[in-house]
Parts: C-alpha cells; sequence; structure tokens
C-alpha cells in the first residue's frame, strides 16, 4: 500500500520529512556506519507526496525480492506502514522508525483480528531467537509496533537474505511535541522497550540501529 501523507507541520513525520528531503548526510553520519555508506532517501518524499509505503508496495520500493518465505506466509495484509525508507550506496536497504517524543516509543497491543493474529503470533515466534528474546516474551501487548518492526528485519534478512537494516531514529529537542532534550533522557525509554520485549544479544541484533538526531541541525533546512 501507498499511503500518500502530504507536509506535516510537527513531529516526527514533520522533522523526518525535513531529513529525508533536505539533510541526506546528516542520518549517514548519525548511524555511524561507515561501511554502509551514503543514503539515498525513497521515502518520504516530496517529490512522491511525502507517501509512506506498506506491504507489497513498501518491497517494490526498496526492490527487496523474496527468494524463500512469501509475503502472504509471514504477515497478513495492512502490515507496518514505514515511517522512512532508504538505500544506501553499499546496497542495504534502510527501514526508518522515527520518533520524536516518549509517548511515540510505547504502542498499544496489536489489534488484529483471530484469523490474522495467528499469522502474526507465528512469525513474531520465528524472529524472537534473532534477538536474543525467549519463545516467552510477550510481543503482541505493549511495544508491538516495535516488536512487528524487528519481524519484519528477521522476515527481509534471515528468511529471504535481503541486506536490511532497521533504524530507530530519535529525534532529539522536538519542543513542539515536548520531546526529550537530550539522548540520555531517551536510553532509559528505549531500555524499559528492551526488557519488555526481553531483548538480549542475538544474530540480528547488529542489525537494529539507533540513530539520535538534534532537529536544531535540521531548523535551517
Amino acid at each position: 500500500m501507498r499511503k500518500v501523507q502530504g507536509p506535516k507541520p510537527r513531529g516526527s513525520q514533520h522533522w523526518l520529512q525535513v531529513l529525508a528531503n533536505h539533510s541526506d548526510d546528516i542520518l549517514e553520519h548519525a548511524l555511524e556506519r561507515p561501511s554502509l555508506g551514503a543514503v539515498r532517501w525513497l521515502s518520504p518524499i516530496q517529490s512522491d507526496d511525502f507517501a509512506e509505503y506498506s506491504d507489497q508496495a513498501f518491497l517494490d520500493r526498496v526492490g527487496a525480492k523474496l527468494v524463500r518465505l512469501p509475503l502472504e506466509s509471514f504477515w497478513p495484509k495492512g502490515g507496518p506502514v514505514w515511517d522512512g525508507l532508504a538505500l544506501t550506496s553499499s546496497g542495504a536497504v534502510l527501514m526508518v522508525e522515527a520518533k520524536a517524543n516518549l509517548p511515540e516509543l510505547e504502542s498499544p497491543s496489536s489489534q488484529a483480528r483471530e484469523q490474522s493474529a495467528s499469522v502474526i503470533r507465528r512469525s513474531l515466534a520465528r524472529a524472537k531467537p534473532s534477538f536474543g528474546a525467549p519463545a516467552t516474551a510477550e510481543w503482541m501487548r505493549v511495544y508491538y509496533q516495535y516488536a512487528n518492526r524487528l519481524a519484519w528485519l528477521h522476515f527481509l534478512r534471515a528468511e529471504n537474505a535481503v541486506d536490511a537494516y532497521l533504524v530507530f531514529l530519535y529525534f532529539v529537542g522536538a519542543s513542539e511535541v515536548a520531546g526529550p532534550t537530550s539522548e540520555s533522557e531517551w536510553e532509559p525509554a528505549i531500555e524499559l522497550a528492551h526488557q519488555a520485549l526481553e531483548l538480549h544479544e542475538g544474530p540480528l541484533s547488529p542489525f537494529v540501529l539507533n540513530a539520535f538526531v538534534n532537529v536544531q541541525d535540521l531548523a535551517d533546512a
């Protein structure tokens, strides 16, 4: 699905639109992964109506080919709508989840109906070992959004050999939405999410990246 957003005046969507359209190199430096190379944004792009993508439209946008596990076996229709998508000069896919204040990090439980929920539950269970989480970890309730993004990284990288990274992008200084004013204010909230999901070191943990961007660096863009 392609979801047209249009320009946003505040919050994480606004600052991500500014970053994606005017400040390409800022994310590259925030990631601190020189091996990934330069970042080329695919969404949200002004010339594309600031659209966001999900499901097959997301896969088509980033050029991901599913060589082992098909989408319909992994997730029901209506999967995550990605805040941002990018490709790097090394060929890696970046799936970006952006936050500008602490409440955005705490997502509600899954609202999927039972048939869809059973598919989601099975896919979450397949993904848990990739991030060091035990089978008993609860991934369908609080921080469900965080968990399902991890599952999609597992789907691309472990199940289909796509060179993909999941980027949690935390904006600093978004005063219009009462956002954290420093990286250190974000860190306890992020740790709480990790504890709730029982995340530990797993084979795909190195492909989950945190990036902190101060909106003051974007204000003039």
